[in-house]
């Protein structure tokens, strides 16, 4: 696989940015002015950080380099600082994470690079913060998705975690603060469960995961009670043994794009 680096001054970030993203390799038995000039457009995996993470972490900790050559992908996997993919809009100059990838990194990528802007060629994920980013995205644009793969991580109960109850969570008040209030948060494309509800027959497919020694466990147990109360066609997939981690996550993401039905490529003439 080819690694590309970008690094460019963002209009919703209100400055540089940086990203990671996986571009198919060339074959050894084709021609360069052939297969760089055949005009192919390639699936896209859009693949979020978790808190404290950055664009980074996927490559260095997971073997998702492997697994998108193995399925003739590419791969996107941007910054977000520890903005839950929200739009920050008093926060220093502005950070508008959750308008940033919408409205500014898909176009880049779709035109770009040889990125397939169908909506069915395009898939979301992430891990922990990164996994409620792709859920979020997925349910507020699910035109723009073919599917979803949520690891470690669930749609929350805005609407039962008043301000009250959440005294002490400083995170999450300061989300609320950051809407504009409670009030404004839940009505707000924050409020993924309320969301799902309205727009049930347009979701992309849905994937979750979770480790059963995960501390977001007990949440997630609760969420696919919710969900499946609802009727929503949703894979929900548990690994004992597993925690918070890495390990998991490298197993999970290989689940995921079986999910979305990539399927492997074979080339005899380049072998890894």
């Amino acid at each position: 696989m080819s690694l590309v680096h970008i690094n460019f001054e963002s209009q919703y970030l209100n400055g540089n940015t940086d990203v990671n993203i996986i571009l198919p390799d060339k074959p050894r038995t084709v021609n360069p002015d052939v297969f760089y000039g055949n005009g192919k457009k390639y699936k896209v995996l859009w693949l979020l950080h978790g808190t404290f993470g950055d664009y980074t972490d996927w490559i260095r900790k997971s073997n998702i380099e492997l697994y998108a050559c193995e399925k003739n992908l590419i791969v996107v996997m941007p910054s977000a600082l520890n903005s839950n993919y929200s739009n920050w809009d008093t926060t220093m100059m502005g950070y508008g994470a959750y308008d940033y990838l919408i409205k500014e990194l898909m176009p880049l990528v779709h035109n770009w690079f040889p990125a397939s802007d169908k909506p069915e060629d395009n898939f979301i994920s992430g891990l922990s913060m990164g996994g409620e980013g792709a859920l979020k995205y997925a349910v507020n644009f699910p035109e723009k998705f073919g599917g979803v793969a949520v690891l470690s991580m669930y749609a929350r109960d805005w609407e039962n975690m008043t301000p009250k109850k959440m005294a002490g969570q400083q995170r999450t008040l300061n989300g609320y603060a950051n809407a504009g209030g409670y009030d404004k948060f839940i009505d707000s494309y924050e409020n993924i469960r309320r969301l799902m509800l309205e727009r049930k027959d347009s979701l992309p497919k849905m994937y979750f995961a979770v480790g059963t020694k995960d501390f977001l466990y007990k949440g997630y147990k609760e969420f696919k009670k919710w969900a499946t109360e609802n009727e929503f066609d949703i894979l929900f997939e548990e690994t004992k043994g597993y925690t918070h981690e890495w390990r998991f996550w490298d197993k999970a993401i290989q689940k995921a794009l079986d999910f979305f039905g990539l399927e492997d490529i074979t080339d005899e003439g380049n072998p890894f």
